[in-house]
């Protein structure tokens, strides 16, 4: 993928699709450690533990509508191509973390992507999913939690023209926020 942004839009839908309540993002960026981390919690089923085994093989999936699923090869390939670490761990009943980690600078790792893009993607098609987005980047941090809008807004669902509107500027804003220098 060009970005890693679309990786973590991809197994986030692993997460909705897995029938997850919460999903739990997190991102840091350290340029003095030069490393790039991602981690991706849910509560959703869970992966038995006979599937977990070969997550990463391609051939591996749970999906009835094709036999192949790259998602989580890819982003383990993308990560170690670029002297990072990729792990799953599940739990059925209980939910799923991926986390993936990256050498910050390395010359064959893509962008991280449009976040804000993404993010406002990502609401509009979780439904009433809930989505915790934190982002560190030189331990300054943004943080944006679905569930807080939704309590202030009373509402179930954020899919809406002007809340997601508002949301991508949001986002924008607060990633611009923490990366000024």
């Amino acid at each position: 993928m060009k970005e890693l942004s679309l990786h973590l839009l991809d197994i986030t839908q692993n997460s909705v699709r897995a029938e997850a309540s919460l999903i739990k993002l997190i991102i840091v960026e350290s340029i003095p450690d030069n490393l790039l981390t991602f981690s991706i919690e849910d509560n959703g089923k869970g992966i038995p533990s006979e599937m977990l085994k070969g997550i990463t093989d391609p051939f591996v999936t749970s999906r009835s509508t094709r036999r192949v699923g790259l998602g989580l090869s890819m982003f383990e390939a993308a990560a170690k191509q670029c002297g990072g670490n990729f792990d799953v761990q599940s739990q059925v009943g209980v939910g799923t973390s991926v986390f993936a980690s990256f050498i910050h600078d390395h010359i064959d790792r893509v962008p991280l992507g449009n976040m804000a893009d993404t993010i406002v993607t990502m609401v509009m098609s979780f439904g009433v999913v809930d989505l915790l987005y934190e982002h560190t980047y030189n331990q300054k941090v943004y943080i944006f939690d679905t569930r807080e809008i939704k309590e202030v807004l009373e509402v179930q669902s954020l899919n809406e023209p002007e809340i997601l509107a508002w949301i991508r500027e949001n986002v924008a804003e607060g990633l611009e926020e923490i990366m000024e220098e």
